[in-house]
């Protein structure tokens, strides 16, 4: 069983207070050791002009060749000059100007050695995301894209195929991530790894036992000792984490791939879902929800001020609680770890297709991977983004950074569709349920009593 004791370095601060200031400077960098963010801003900005010399090699040329037409990009066989701009979409975080925090900057550097002036729209959900990109009146270059809408953005062709050879450090990315977004024949790449993450169960070691698999959070036997002091996070894929449970708890329903879900099977992890709910204290959005509820700063659902002792979580929290002296472990849960993958996605519509492939190669690298780890509190999808005086070893030991054992055993989200995926379903039925459906399931689980 393996368990999570925190990232950092020890910080013994007392009380709630110093718990709730901690999780408010950390809202943003999500376990950030700042001032080496800093430093690396900065050397970053005197490194450019060699990985500037490394995109002109590789960028030579114009957009031509025989390829496979999406929208109104084909799927580039060589590039050429950048055209002066970038207009990308994400979610928070994703890109930092040194306007949050003047010692965080990966996008300045790009611009002043590429001459690709960046602009970006953030939204508030994968959903609205999703929307920009399928507007045919827009021409988006670019969105980093988790697996909420991912699949759907290629299935409805929203998005181009990448061609990885043209992306300088691609094959430096971990493997597994880089299979996740191909096409069905494996010919075709549509992201470029971004970053990553896993689900734990984080638990307070004062007041919960070990939990040892996911029954800790939905056998209702278990559960409801700790009813009104239990967090999960409010994502229709939570669902997913449900029907892992039901995979080896519930045989005679078949689940096979907890992404790919019969009408019957998301009705039983749905119903699994209700059943917890009356012991839930609240469902977080943002990851500092959950590290204020567990010190005690924010209301439950019913109004009160409590302390959450049992959750889903991700390391970022274990990190952040231990640090500032919560005595809290996070647990991965032995019926499967769910996790998720956020890559870089080229717009079928973009109007500046060379500019997204210097940035597509520009954010796969060591330096910036390091940067978006720190101040996101994730995984980089670049292993070498631990090595040398990057990221700090207790950093990439909690993230399993490189770790190949345990990135194999962890169940990647992919976006639900009502084809059920290779290996999905029950193994008769071909019809499966998709994500606009999760979207609706999971809205009854939330106004449930």
């Amino acid at each position: 069983m393996l368990r999570w004791t925190g990232a950092g370095r020890a910080d013994r601060r007392d009380g709630r207070r110093a718990i709730r200031e901690r999780a408010e400077h950390d809202m943003r960098s999500r376990g950030t050791d700042r001032r080496r963010a800093g430093t690396r801003a900065t050397t970053m900005r005197a490194t450019a002009i060699a990985m500037t010399a490394g995109l002109a090699v590789s960028l030579l040329g114009a957009c031509s060749g025989k390829s496979h037409e999406t929208g109104t990009v084909r799927m580039a066989t060589a590039l050429g000059k950048g055209e002066g701009a970038l207009n990308l979409v994400t979610l928070p975080g994703q890109m930092e100007n040194g306007s949050s925090d003047p010692r965080v900057d990966w996008v300045t550097p790009f611009e002043e050695r590429t001459g690709c002036k960046v602009g970006w729209r953030v939204v508030r959900t994968p959903q609205e995301a999703r929307d920009l990109l399928h507007n045919k009146g827009r021409r988006y270059d670019g969105v980093a894209a988790p697996p909420e809408i991912a699949g759907q953005l290629v299935g409805d062709g929203d998005v181009a195929p990448v061609n990885p050879d043209l992306v300088d450090g691609y094959r430096r990315l971990e493997p597994k991530l880089r299979t996740l977004l191909r096409s069905k024949d494996g010919a075709k790449s549509y992201a470029v790894p971004f970053t990553w993450g896993f689900n734990l169960i984080m638990y307070d070691t004062q007041q919960v036992q070990t939990p040892t698999g996911l029954g800790g959070l939905f056998d209702t036997a278990q559960v409801r000792r700790y009813g009104g002091k239990v967090v999960m996070r409010d994502s229709p894929l939570t669902i997913s984490d449900a029907a892992l449970y039901l995979r080896s708890h519930q045989r005679s329903l078949k689940i096979r791939d907890p992404y790919s879900l019969t009408p019957k099977q998301l009705d039983a992890a749905v119903r699994l879902l209700k059943r917890q709910r009356p012991y839930v204290a609240q469902y977080w959005g943002e990851a500092s929800d959950a590290v204020s509820l567990f010190a005690g700063g924010q209301p439950n659902l019913a109004g009160q001020v409590t302390n959450a002792v049992l959750g889903m979580t991700w390391p970022y929290q274990v990190d952040v609680l231990t640090r500032a002296g919560r005595p809290v472990q996070g647990v991965a849960p032995s019926d499967g770890v769910s996790g998720w993958m956020t890559g870089w996605m080229l717009g079928a519509r973009a109007e500046h297709p060379n500019c997204m492939y210097q940035w597509l190669q520009w954010t796969a690298s060591p330096d910036v991977q390091q940067q978006v780890a720190e101040w996101n509190g994730v995984a980089p999808a670049n292993p070498q983004a631990c090595s040398g005086d990057r990221l700090k070893a207790a950093f990439c030991n909690a993230y399993h950074v490189g770790d190949r054992q345990f990135i194999d055993r962890v169940l990647f989200a992919h976006t639900p569709s009502k084809t059920c995926a290779k290996g999905g379903g029950d193994g008769r039925d071909t019809a499966c349920t998709d994500y606009t459906e999760w979207v609706r399931r999971w809205d009854e689980v939330l106004a449930a009593k």
